[in-house]
């Protein structure tokens, strides 16, 4: 008998996990109680007619130790789902806000 189109699943061990992401940003709020929001510029070129186009995304990330404050440049990185919107963690604190 065949197995009906069925594939072997391979389980991932620890430290076997696919690529993180890694994000590099300004703090802009962090009013919530160990969470930051995190906002992410980029340029580019538009595809069509060349003209560099900036865009600006927010992300909620987890700060556990409290250490950001807004106007700090951290590192995100991705990781599990910890609430509806956090889904990355804040890393390291690149440069404090003056």
């Amino acid at each position: 008998m065949s197995s009906g189109g069925r594939r072997k699943r391979r389980i991932k061990v620890a430290g076997e996990r696919g690529r993180q992401k890694e994000r590099i940003g300004k703090v802009v709020s962090d009013k919530m109680a160990l969470t930051v929001v995190v906002e992410i510029k980029r340029q580019f070129a538009d595809p069509l007619y060349r003209k560099y186009v900036r865009r600006t995304k927010h992300f909620v990330a987890h700060d556990a130790k409290g250490r950001c404050k807004v106007g700090d440049t951290v590192k995100i990185v991705e990781t599990r789902p910890m609430s509806k919107t956090k889904r990355w963690r804040v890393t390291a604190v690149l440069d404090r806000a003056k």
